[in-house]
């Protein structure tokens, strides 16, 4: 909403090349809230009818949800009193430990983005270009102890392989194949590659498998055997217990099944808010035409598909990286008549129907856990979505009149304002625009995790516990080999634990995660606190080269 505005056509600048006064829109209460209510709803129906198949079937973690149900089950723990007890008592110590780390951090964390432990170069300043550096993050190091080590191996092998090595070899053809003067984040130099490439092995991965979905959906039909019928999996799971299930697993899938949501319900809500929503956000964005709309929402399931199965992997919402596909499609679809108003309104859609679905799905696992009704949580989330929909252009709007958002020497600078217009602008240059043999290596990639997930199903279950994941592997290709790097320190503890002490570590490591991702994530209220009262840390903690002697 930011990029549109008449302060950021301003800052831009009326000289730059596609930076037009009329693709202009400043925000208002009424059109924010409206817009709201027509593109919020869409991502929790989206994906309502393949919860069963993310939760139980895939048994994907969703590492922040699990951390949720762990602490929440802590809190109404009634049986099993011995080892809950430990299990509750461990959950608490973790989790102050996790607080009580990150309120040490801040103290060192300076103002702006380069101060504190998050950017300590532990493996040497060269390296900590290429973003490999341990950033002492207790929320990662508990998404290693709860994933399984094939998703956080491959999710290090991801990194390695592009920041290691793909990107720098890119940045050496400054010059050649893009421009050498471009900034970090102009998609006509190396950040176009970043985006894209990491978008073709997410969608590579995420189209094979919803294939498989639909190819087992109708196979279970034609041969009338819905009930006993099974999805032909992609084993995460490093263990081969095959069918066998324990009773208290067992009761948690009867449960979250039992209270089911119809599919028809799903199905036909998603169609009935799709068709309200493809005749009122051309309304509000007549640059966005109806049919452009209706489009978006033909491929917004696959791509909340693809969000949710990354999420559930390694935690990461990557919504905003398929708002910036969406952006560029869009916007050079439409073209120069308005396309930059059309890219930046598809952008707001297609972050909202993707994130909304991640979150509904990392929530599902929160009740998975917890043994809470779907139906319930699902009208819950129904209701917050209204609630939401009113208070977040209410909140913004107090900003909005308040403060002078955007403006570069004030306190809400707003960078992705500007970032997100220029984006929407070279979009409308369509591909042409698009970095030297970017089109060709995203083809690479996207046929690669294909053939690495065929491989994954074609070989004895000895050999497939081994290939890496492409959609673990691809995170890192756009976020950075930290947190990979993070998560790798997880698995290695829980691997030398598991050698240690099995019994300990099946009984514990999971309230260990918990405790570390709960207290970072408390830790943000008094953070949050801390900087609305406009208290910033007294220490700025840099590392910069050695002067030579």
């Amino acid at each position: 909403m930011l990029a549109m505005d008449q302060n950021t056509y301003e800052l831009i600048g009326a000289d730059y090349p596609g930076n037009r006064a009329v693709d202009v829109k400043n925000p208002s209460l009424s059109w924010m809230i409206g817009f709201m209510f027509v593109v919020s709803f869409l991502g929790l129906f989206s994906l309502v009818a393949l919860r069963k198949v993310m939760v139980i079937d895939y048994k994907l973690t969703y590492p922040s949800g699990t951390a949720t149900a762990m602490l929440i089950n802590s809190f109404h723990t009634t049986t099993g009193a011995e080892l809950a007890e430990k299990q509750v008592n461990c959950l608490g110590k973790y989790l102050s430990i996790s607080f009580v780390w990150n309120c040490f951090k801040w103290f060192f964390s300076g103002v702006g983005d380069s101060c504190g432990f998050d950017n300590f170069p532990s493996l040497g300043l060269a390296a900590f270009k290429n973003t490999f550096y341990f950033d002492f993050s207790p929320t990662y190091i508990g998404c290693g102890l709860i994933c399984p080590h094939i998703v956080n191996c491959s999710t290090l092998l991801g990194a390695i392989i592009s920041w290691g090595f793909l990107w720098p070899y890119i940045s050496t053809k400054a010059g050649d194949w893009y421009p050498a003067d471009l900034g970090s984040n102009d998609f006509k130099g190396l950040y176009g590659y970043k985006v894209f490439i990491s978008v073709s092995v997410i969608l590579g991965d995420g189209i094979y498998n919803l294939i498989k979905i639909i190819y087992a959906t109708i196979k279970e039909i034609v041969n009338a055997r819905s009930k006993q019928g099974r999805l032909p999996l992609v084993q995460v799971q490093d263990d081969d217990e095959g069918s066998k299930l324990s009773a208290e697993e067992k009761f948690l899938n009867e449960v979250f099944v039992k209270d089911s949501i119809p599919p028809w319900l799903a199905g036909s809500g998603y169609v009935g808010l799709a068709a309200i929503s493809t005749a009122t956000v051309p309304m509000i964005f007549p640059q966005l035409k109806w049919y452009l709309v209706l489009s978006a929402y033909v491929v917004a399931p696959l791509l909340a598909f693809c969000n949710s199965y990354g999420t559930g992997l390694t935690d990461w919402n990557l919504a905003s990286t398929y708002g910036k596909i969406g952006l560029f499609i869009f916007a050079s679809w439409v073209g120069q008549n308005g396309g930059v108003l059309a890219g930046l309104a598809a952008c707001g859609v297609m972050m909202s129907i993707v994130s909304t679905a991640a979150d509904l799905m990392q929530d599902f696992k929160t009740g998975y856990l917890t043994l809470s009704s779907p139906r319930s949580m699902f009208v819950s989330q129904l209701i917050g979505t209204a609630l939401g929909c009113v208070i977040a252009p209410l909140t913004f709007w107090l900003y909005w009149t308040a403060f002078d958002i955007g403006n570069p020497d004030g306190m809400f600078k707003a960078p992705y304002a500007v970032i997100f217009r220029e984006m929407s602008i070279l979009g409308v240059e369509g591909f042409s625009a698009l970095p030297q043999h970017c089109l060709a290596i995203c083809s690479f990639f996207f046929f690669a995790a294909i053939a690495i997930n065929l491989l994954r199903d074609v070989t004895p279950n000895n050999v497939s516990k081994f290939i890496p994941l492409p959609m673990a592997m691809a995170v890192p290709f756009y976020i950075g080999a930290y947190f990979a790097i993070d998560m790798f320190v997880g698995t290695v503890i829980l691997f030398v634990w598991e050698r240690v002490n099995h019994k300990e570590s099946e009984d514990f490591a999971g309230a260990v995660a918990s405790g570390l991702i709960c207290g970072d994530g408390i830790w943000s209220v008094p953070s949050a606190i801390l900087s609305i009262m406009r208290i910033d840390p007294p220490i700025c903690m840099y590392f910069k080269p050695s002067l030579a002697g």
